[in-house]
């Protein structure tokens, strides 16, 4: 995360931008505390990747990485913090860059992205998984562990599917209007 963190801090990004970044955080992280009760079913990956569509790659992968820390004020700080920074952070990192080539902008691609995005975030979780398991990574235990998190990760794909069709048209017009009145990620 730090080479992100020290490249978003070398652009020196505007107060409105950090405003913005810090309101769609602190949606994101409201979202996943609100969808508590529900398990593995929260709007966290679609939150940061629709602000990334339209802030930009860095925005969203400082929403994904902060939304992983103020959330887990809440739910338990640990060793996975630092995997949740960085899954989140890449599904940002990624969603700006697609987004800002256009290719988030119809409904089947930006859904395909949410499946693929709940997927890659259960991969890489679950390395931290088979790190605390034996203290070591083996490709072996990576897959089993793979394996037996799937209908977990089925669950995760489809919440970042519903959320994304849910919040991709409301949400964004918001984004796009803030994003034009306040003159803001503009260059990113």
């Amino acid at each position: 995360c730090v080479p992100f963190f020290l490249s978003f801090e070398k652009r020196a990004p505007s107060a409105g931008e950090l405003v913005l970044i810090a309101v769609m955080t602190a949606f994101s992280a409201a979202g996943r505390f609100i969808f508590a009760p529900v398990p593995f079913f929260k709007p966290v990956s679609a939150i940061v990747a629709l602000s990334a569509r339209h802030f930009g790659p860095q925005a969203g992968f400082m929403t994904g990485a902060l939304s992983a820390v103020i959330s887990n004020i809440w739910f338990g700080q640990g060793p996975w913090t630092p995997f949740q920074m960085l899954c989140w952070g890449l599904i940002g990192a990624a969603a700006g860059l697609l987004g800002r080539k256009g290719r988030l902008d119809k409904t089947l691609p930006l859904c395909v992205f949410g499946i693929l995005a709940g997927i890659g975030y259960s991969f890489v979780m679950d390395i931290w998984t088979v790190l605390s398991m034996s203290g070591s990574f083996t490709a072996g235990l990576w897959l089993a562990a793979i394996a037996s998190a799937a209908p977990v990760t089925v669950v995760y794909c489809v919440s970042n599917v519903v959320f994304l069709l849910v919040l991709n048209k409301p949400l964004g017009r918001k984004l796009e209007r803030l994003k034009t009145k306040y003159g803001v990620f503009s260059g990113e």
